[in-house]
Formats: C-alpha cells, sequence, structure tokens
C-alpha cells in the first residue's frame, strides 16, 4: 500500500555517516476522507479529530537509514554485554549499506535480568539508527489494546501506540520498543500481545488496521525491540517471529568499565563535574562494579553529592548509597 519517492540525504542523529531518508506513504489520504465523508454529523467527535489530523499531516513519513556502515565501537565499549546483539544488527546493516534497500532488522527479543541494560540498549539502537522511538511498557499497561487501539464505539476508546507513533511521528521506520513483554496480561476478550502476531509479519504489517481509525497503515518498517526476563510466559508464536538473544550481566572486568566511564560521562556533562578528580578511587569503583548497570548511575549521583557536601573533590566509600549509618523509619514510635 506504501509508495516511495528518491533517497535524500537526511541529518539524523546516527554516527558515521549522514543517513540517507526515502519518503515512504504510510496511509492512503483516500482512505482516510472516505472514513471521514462516512462518519454521522455531530458524532464521534474523537475519531473525527484523528482523521482530520491524518490528512493536515499527510501520508508521507521519513524512512532512514545509516548513509554507510555506522559506528559501533562506542556501544561494543559501553554495553559489553550486549556484544552478540550488536554482531546481529551490524550484520543486518551491512546488507543495505551502499544499496536501495530499505533498512531491514528482524525483531528482536532482549532476555535477562532486571537492571542489565535492555531498554538503554533500545534506546541506543534508535539513536544509531538516526530514526524515532516508541515505547510501551507491558508491566504498566493498563489497556489491552494499547498496541491495536479500541472500536470507537467504546467509551473513552482511542488509537494504539503502534498508529499514534506511525501517524504522530516522522518516520516510517522508528524502533518500536515493547518493554517488559513478558509481563503483558490479557484483559476481558482483549489479548494485548494479539497485534504482535500480524505486525511481526511483514507482509501483514504492511496493512495493519487499527480499530479505532479503521484505516490500513503501513507498519512493515518498524524495527522491533522487546525486553523481558523470562520467555515462559511468552507465546510461542511471538518467539518465533524473533531473533532471541540471552543478555548477560557484565562480568566483574566489564562492570568496572562501564562504571568507569558512567563516572566519567556525568563528570564530563555538568559544570559541577570540574570539581571532581578524574577518575574514581580503586575501592569505590570495586564497589560500584557490583552494582547493576541501571543502578551505576543513582549510585554515582548520590556519592557525587554526598562528596560535594563534605567539600571533597574525592568519592569515598562512605559517599555511595547504602554505606552511611541506616535511617530510622518515619513516624510515631510505640
Amino acid at each position: 500500500m506504501s509508495s516511495d519517492t528518491g533517497l535524500v540525504p537526511y541529518a539524523g542523529a546516527s554516527r558515521g555517516g549522514m543517513p540517507i531518508a526515502r519518503m515512504r506513504a504510510v496511509y492512503r489520504v483516500g482512505d482516510v476522507e472516505q472514513r471521514l465523508d462516512k462518519l454521522p454529523g455531530r458524532e464521534h467527535e474523537t475519531l473525527r479529530a484523528t482523521y482530520e489530523r491524518m490528512l493536515e499531516k499527510g501520508p508521507e513519513r521519513f524512512q532512514v537509514k545509516p548513509g554507510g556502515l555506522p559506528a559501533m565501537d562506542h556501544l561494543y565499549d559501553e554495553m559489553p554485554n550486549f556484544n552478540e546483539v550488536l554482531d546481529d544488527v551490524k550484520r543486518q546493516l551491512a546488507l543495505c549499506q551502499d544499496s536501495r534497500d530499505a533498512l531491514e532488522i528482524t525483531p528482536m527479543l532482549l532476555l535477562g535480568p532486571p537492571g542489565i541494560g535492555k531498554t538503554h540498549f533500545a534506546r541506543e539502537i534508535a539513536q544509531l539508527l538516526g530514526t524515532g522511538l516508541g515505547f510501551i511498557s507491558m508491566s504498566s499497561l493498563t489497556a489491552g489494546w494499547v498496541l491495536s487501539g479500541a472500536s470507537s464505539q467504546w467509551k473513552g476508546a482511542r488509537p494504539g501506540k503502534v498508529f499514534e507513533t506511525l501517524v504522530d511521528g516522522a518516520y516510517a521506520n522508528p524502533v518500536m520498543v515493547v518493554d517488559e513483554i513478558d509481563k503483558a496480561r490479557a484483559e476481558h476478550a482483549y489479548d494485548p500481545l494479539g497485534a504482535l502476531y500480524s505486525l511481526l509479519e511483514h507482509d501483514t504489517a504492511c496493512a495493519f488496521t487499527d480499530e479505532f481509525a479503521e484505516v490500513a497503515i503501513d507498519a512493515s518498517q518498524l524495527i522491533w525491540v522487546a525486553t523481558a526476563n523470562d520467555e515462559r510466559s511468552i507465546p510461542e508464536p511471538i518467539l518465533n517471529r524473533m531473533n532471541v538473544f540471552e543478555v548477560q550481566a557484565p562480568d566483574a572486568e566489564a562492570a568496572r568499565a562501564i562504571a568507569l566511564r558512567l563516572y566519567r560521562r556525568l563528570r564530563g556533562a555538568h559544570d559541577w563535574g570540574l570539581r571532581f578528580d578524574e577518575t574514581p578511587g580503586e575501592a569505590v569503583l570495586e564497589r560500584l562494579a557490583g552494582l547493576a548497570p541501571r543502578e551505576m548511575r543513582r549510585a554515582w549521583m548520590t556519592a557525587f553529592g554526598n562528596a560535594r557536601l563534605a567539600g571533597r573533590s574525592a568519592i569515598e566509600l562512605g559517599d555511595l548509597p547504602g554505606a552511611g549509618p541506616k535511617r530510622q523509619p518515619i513516624g510515631f514510635v510505640q
């Protein structure tokens, strides 16, 4: 259903060569006009506003890909426990470089314990590719139709996340993150993962129909990254549609390197960082290396603040969270 125009340079955000953008239509204007004409007067105002927004924005979006094989060394350094995933992404990027082929990334599922950087990795991939990002947290899901929308006949219905990301965004091929997909739970007649059966297949995703708007949209270029702690609750047909990677926590040496890079990044990103030593002490690094990557940033920020209050330029073990005396609970003493 989509149409493409010529390739044009696009000043996106990826590292390494300027990204290339092809304009791609993600829906047909005629379909939208037809649905709008059929709406009864003074009814379905939210649906009417949706169609009018689609007509105002127009159907074309940037379909972005790197102009060449982008620099990825920084990702290998920052996330050494994702080397296998990065290798796979690099292979797929190599296939489309220096060609007119669109960027194709097989849907991926990142399995691993909490806090090891799965969601951060997904965001970094969007940055690398120079495209947009849609994000769905399944652990905080309150409606089973968040992906595919709900019928406009339902009170409070609205389009799903896929529709909103493509229609309201600037890209035809954004990275769509489904965070903690193993936490999805069915609600009444709605299976929150049901839409993925068609969305993860290129042929059916070309004409994906949101249940609210009832206008086919081209979701075939979406780049899917799902994260999970446990694959046992994920339906087998969905697992079969994805490349599954088991991501381990970084080993001691890698964790120490991550902690050091994070210290230097936080120090360099703030003016107050000039007041601190260029490198933290070995004992402090050793303690930080025992934390999950997600927790390291909070620990460093706490330590920076405590050291600053003490008037020191060096962080000490006592500055780290949990190192001081245990706080008494707030409340009345019985």
